[in-house]
């Protein structure tokens, strides 16, 4: 600076410019991107194929990448008992490989349990270390269930859907009858994101505007989940919300399920939105057991093979991927070859049974006594630290983990939406086990 000349001097930064929130990190960029790129299409359509890569895995695996660098770099850290837990589910896996009756085919499997139980949940539950990271993945869980609850719902209003009674109009977003759980998925978790956010933001300090808009979100929400005449989807979503309404608060749970009760009465019974269709698939629940449809009678038969399966390799099970290979040699003859699945897309094919329908089958029978007791202490320690810690946003993470514990005992891992299961875990891991720096409290 030269003699006689004044220093340059910053015009101040206007005030609209500082109220704006600062980018989020990468790494929880890349788990939100994660639950918003389940909405993309793929277009696969062999469900056999023994690799599915899709936009949502590439993103997933890009989260692995940040968090690694984070972790290398000692910007973050994982829970001691997390690495524990995570790591006796990968040497349960790794058993089941080594014991495989088909260790190749084994391998592929392999991988998938571990990007899946392990790798992105951890990578998740290093990424969210702020309220405010946690807030921007449960965004994107309501965003991306709104933008498929609006495709869903359109598509049974003009009769554009998936096949369901022979008719058009069962709603499966832009995921085709192929997987015909995956909207439904979605918007279940939007639907619970929205409501604990909503709770969330009661009491001094909350913001009204956004309440309101939560709640009017998980509303809407509830027509699509209802059109998609997935039976697993409402019990899961039931019991989800139970569980995370009573734990917020008894008095407005009461409130909730008589305005609940009130509003399905005037959809269903006056509007007659769904009236057929959701009335005959709700009366179908309570049969399962006396008189069981087709799909509900393949499931029990399903469930016996993998408990046959089991029984011939009770330790370490019979190997990731090993039921697809084993199932004709252990299934009642009765079992059906294949679901119907039938859109406009698709036309109608006959979609191969490859898995018990059920998770703890599914690991029972590939991963032996072992594998379920990993997954057992996984899943007990994230619930149990859940329900202790349950508080703000991480009444969202118990929510959506309940849910997944519920939906597993008739569905299992596959499909476009199985990411979106890691990144619950990983909420879930963050939330019963936040360590000395609670994102919460920030």
């Amino acid at each position: 600076m030269t003699s006689g000349t004044l220093p340059a001097r910053t015009a101040p930064l206007p005030q609209w410019w500082r109220r704006l929130p600062a980018a989020p990190r990468p790494a929880a960029a890349a788990a939100a991107a994660t639950v918003l790129l389940v909405c993309v299409p793929t277009g696969e359509k062999d469900v056999t194929a023994a690799v599915h890569i899709t936009p949502a895995d590439l993103a997933s695996l890009l989260l692995v990448a940040l968090t690694a660098a984070d972790l290398l770099r000692g910007r973050a850290r994982l829970d001691r008992t997390v690495c524990l837990l995570f790591g006796a589910v990968v040497c349960a896996a790794a058993a089941a490989t080594l014991a495989s009756i088909d260790p190749q085919a084994s391998t592929t499997g392999f991988v998938r349990l571990v990007q899946i139980f392990v790798l992105v949940p951890a990578a998740v539950a290093c990424a969210l270390r702020t309220r405010r990271d946690r807030r921007l993945v449960l965004g994107a869980f309501v965003a991306a269930a709104l933008v498929e609850g609006a495709v869903g719902a359109q598509q049974y209003l003009t009769r554009t859907g998936a096949s369901y009674a022979g008719q058009p109009v069962r709603a499966v977003g832009t995921f085709g009858a192929l997987d015909i759980m995956a909207m439904s998925t979605v918007v279940s978790f939007g639907l619970l994101a929205a409501l604990a956010l909503a709770l969330g933001e009661r009491g001094p300090g909350g913001r009204p505007a956004l309440r309101r808009a939560l709640y009017a979100a998980a509303a809407l929400l509830t027509f699509p989940l209802a059109v998609s005449f997935s039976r697993g989807s409402w019990i899961a979503c039931a019991a989800a919300v139970a569980v995370l309404m009573l734990r917020a608060d008894a008095r407005l749970a009461l409130r909730c399920a008589v305005i609940g009760a009130a509003a399905a009465v005037v959809l269903v019974g006056g509007l007659g939105l769904g009236a057929s269709g959701v009335a005959e698939r709700l009366g179908s629940i309570g049969s399962v057991q006396a008189a069981p449809d087709q799909s509900v009678s393949d499931r029990y038969d399903l469930w016996a093979t993998a408990g046959r399966i089991w029984q011939d390799h009770p330790a370490t099970g019979a190997g990731p991927k090993a039921f697809q290979q084993l199932r004709d040699g252990h299934a009642p003859l009765r079992l059906s070859s294949g679901s119907d699945a039938e859109d406009a897309t698709i036309g109608f094919q006959r979609e191969p049974l490859l898995s018990p329908h059920n998770m703890y089958f599914l690991v029972l029978s590939e991963q032996g006594l072992l594998g379920i007791t990993a997954y057992a202490a996984l899943f007990l320690a994230l619930l149990t630290g859940c329900l202790r810690r349950a508080r703000g946003g991480a009444l969202a993470a118990l929510a959506l983990l309940v849910w997944i514990l519920v939906d597993f005992l008739y569905a299992d891992i596959g499909g476009t939406t199985t990411v979106l299961t890691s990144v619950v875990l990983g909420l879930a891991a963050r939330a019963a086990f936040p360590g000395p720096a609670d994102p919460e409290a920030r």
